[in-house]
């Protein structure tokens, strides 16, 4: 399959760290729309604050730099308004499982029809190093001078226990991998949720590119049925029970989208509707 993914890069060249994962997961996000044959028009990224959310200036979608932890709405508002938008939003652990877990929580239930990259560092990396909710306990980071004593945020139990129809795991230092789940993400029809573990390699020394080496391993999806919920919450707490972490997906469902049950837009996007004839005052 050609890959044209230089058509998704703008003039100005990213700024993150050397080694940083968001490379990684740029690079990866760029490959899955080219081969899907997409168009920069035809996508559309909202983007949390945070070292990720610079993305806003290095892919070339149509895109929306939304608030700290609040990248979600706009993307679900964005797709009720235009539903032949392919639309993702990508928010940092930080901004989604602490500040915005909420909407990611309810647009799960919904089942909207969007796709949700969580690049997770287990940092606060852009307010230089800060305690996440995904960052483990004992950690000494600057918010946590004595070590992390608060219990760790399990983002795949928490996105599988809020309804979302589909779940997967990827990692920065697995750039083929991470492309295919970014392109199963988009093409599932319903909500999506990748957390995408990455290094940081400024405030984060213990989970480093050779640590998730050591720990990562892929799903077999010969032996994982990625429709059996019971088995998906199994794989998504393997980690505290043998420390290993496995990437890929671990749930996926067929159920209508929320966006195909308002009949208002059921048929026709929103933004080609015409206003002729409603009287918005009555």
């Amino acid at each position: 399959m050609e890959n044209n993914s230089a058509k998704f890069n703008t003039p100005i060249s990213p700024n993150w760290c050397p080694g940083c994962g968001n490379y990684g997961i740029w690079a990866s996000i760029k490959n899955a729309l080219s081969e899907l044959a997409l168009e920069p028009h035809q996508v559309l990224i909202t983007y949390d604050i945070g070292c990720s959310g610079n993305g806003t200036n290095f892919t070339n979608t149509y895109a929306f730099h939304s608030l700290h932890g609040r990248a979600i709405p706009p993307a679900v508002g964005a797709k009720l308004g235009n539903k032949d938008l392919v639309v993702l939003a990508i928010v940092g652990d930080g901004g989604c499982y602490g500040e915005g877990i909420q909407h990611l929580i309810h647009s799960a239930r919904y089942n909207s029809d969007i796709t949700v990259l969580v690049p997770n560092n287990q940092r606060f990396s852009l307010t230089t190093g800060q305690a996440s909710p995904t960052t483990e306990k004992t950690t000494v980071t600057k918010t946590t001078p004595f070590g992390e004593i608060k219990k760790t945020i399990n983002p795949i139990l928490t996105s599988l226990d809020a309804g979302a129809s589909f779940v997967a795991r990827g990692f920065s230092g697995e750039g083929k991998h991470l492309t295919e789940l970014i392109k199963f993400a988009i093409e599932h029809k319903g909500f999506s949720h990748i957390d995408i573990l990455q290094p940081c390699v400024s405030f984060n020394k213990e989970n480093t590119i050779e640590w998730y080496k050591g720990v990562v391993y892929k799903l077999d999806s010969h032996k994982h049925k990625d429709d059996d919920l019971i088995r998906a919450r199994e794989k998504a707490e393997e980690f505290d029970k043998s420390g290993k972490l496995p990437i890929g997906v671990f749930f996926k469902e067929e159920r209508e989208t929320y966006e195909s049950q308002i009949p208002q837009i059921a048929s026709e996007a929103l933004y080609k509707k015409s206003l002729e004839g409603i009287d918005c005052f009555k």
